[in-house]
């Protein structure tokens, strides 16, 4: 029995990064044998261990055989004669394809070594086309290692697999999978770029790919190109370190856009309601988290309103903390407050840019939610009031309350 530390760490430790998880192969041993060890079975489809101390996973080393489109379409085979290389020859990447023995010793039949310090991303087989997921582990790995390139020959063969209809099999878990694991990595645009580049995007996110080649008005939007802003929200949702929530949000906040007549552009009126519908559709293809759908429709809907704010009286304050829901779900909101900041400084020229209607908002809930609805609508009750009735004493008193606080 001999065991390696595989994949990611050994990549990671390379690159002087910090490694946070250790994965492990073992070569030449059966299940019984790693059971009687103490190893711990937790694999379905091939033979995984937990270690008795550590609880670090130890897979078998193993092939795999292509046998149906998808994902899931493949049969394994692991036991004690599989070697390691035969192991490593079914990753995805040469930098992934990597192992360190106990010895400290690395094993790099494919060139991973070679092309960390390249700074390329480079299929180790062919074997590579035949799972889609792949494509997906490619586009957000550029969107974490943002300076290394992707092979010509890698970037020909991904769009061999998008032409052959492979990405169409992937399933909607597993591409949300992907895609919120991208999202939160260092430069989130890299990956849209890599998967509109192999053509993955188009047949993935065709809401987001239509983006591209849509004008906005220069004067708002220095990049013009409504595809080309998509890329500096994102960015700069990642600089502003914003949740999983807020960067979906980001992704989806103007789909609307990309389905404005040609005869209106550079406008876009009523882009906000398109855009909410649009990332309905995207949210329940893609079973997204109903946190993420939820933040997402309010940034969709009210984001236009939220960076004219600044203009806004009391009452026209109050109404759209109330649309937002900012009464009840202020941590939200606050949320949604920082996908518009995303927003606003996600364009060319603006990343510098102060966003003063997120501090304005901010105190004007603040100051609504000072209120005492609870008393009073017992005042209000006793004064005769009853259903809307109180609700409109509420709303005056906020009013007066967003006034008297003279933002």
């Amino acid at each position: 029995m001999q065991i390696y530390e595989v994949g990611g760490a050994v990549r990671d430790a390379l690159l002087g990064l910090p490694v946070n998880d250790r994965d492990w192969v073992v070569v030449g041993a059966t299940p019984e044998e790693m059971i009687q060890a103490g190893f711990l079975p937790v694999g379905k489809d091939f033979p995984v261990f937990l270690h008795p101390h550590t609880r670090e996973e130890h897979a078998l080393a193993r092939t795999e055989r292509k046998t149906a489109r998808g994902y899931h379409g493949f049969s394994f085979h692991a036991d004690p004669g599989v070697t390691l290389e035969e192991d490593l020859a079914r990753r995805d990447l040469t930098v992934n394809a990597m192992a360190r023995g106990d010895d400290g010793r690395i094993v790099d039949p494919f060139g991973g070594q070679r092309d960390l310090q390249a700074r390329v991303l480079r299929h180790v087989t062919e074997a590579f086309r035949e799972d889609p997921v792949r494509i997906l582990r490619l586009a957000r790995f550029a969107a974490r290692f943002h300076d290394f390139s992707i092979a010509p020959e890698t970037l020909s063969l991904m769009r061999g697999m998008v032409a052959e209809g492979e990405v169409d099999a992937l399933v909607p878990e597993r591409v949300w999978q992907e895609l919120a694991r991208g999202l939160m990595e260092e430069r989130p645009s890299r990956m849209l770029e890599v998967l509109r580049e192999c053509g993955a995007l188009a047949r993935l996110l065709p809401e987001v790919d239509r983006l591209w080649g849509v004008p906005q008005r220069a004067e708002y939007h220095p990049e013009v190109d409504t595809g080309a802003h998509l890329l500096l929200v994102l960015d700069m949702s990642a600089r502003l370190a914003a949740p999983l929530a807020v960067r979906f949000a980001c992704l989806v906040h103007d789909l609307g856009k990309g389905t404005t007549p040609a005869e209106v552009l550079p406008r876009h009126l009523g882009h906000e309601e398109r855009s909410v519908k649009l990332l309905r559709e995207v949210a329940s293809r893609l079973r997204v988290p109903t946190d993420c759908r939820e933040l997402a429709e309010v940034v969709a809907r009210e984001h236009g309103n939220i960076h004219r704010s600044e203009e806004f009286g009391a009452a026209a304050l109050v109404r759209l903390l109330a649309r937002c829901d900012a009464f009840r779900k202020p941590e939200r909101f606050d949320e949604v407050l920082l996908a518009c900041e995303c927003d606003a400084r996600g364009r060319l020229g603006f990343e510098e840019r102060p966003y003063p209607a997120r501090e304005r908002l901010s105190r004007a809930l603040a100051a609504a939610q000072s209120v005492d609805t609870r008393t009073l609508a017992a005042q209000a009750e006793a004064a005769g009031a009853r259903g809307p009735a109180i609700g409109e004493w509420v709303q005056r008193a906020r009013i007066a309350a967003v006034q008297a606080a003279a933002l």
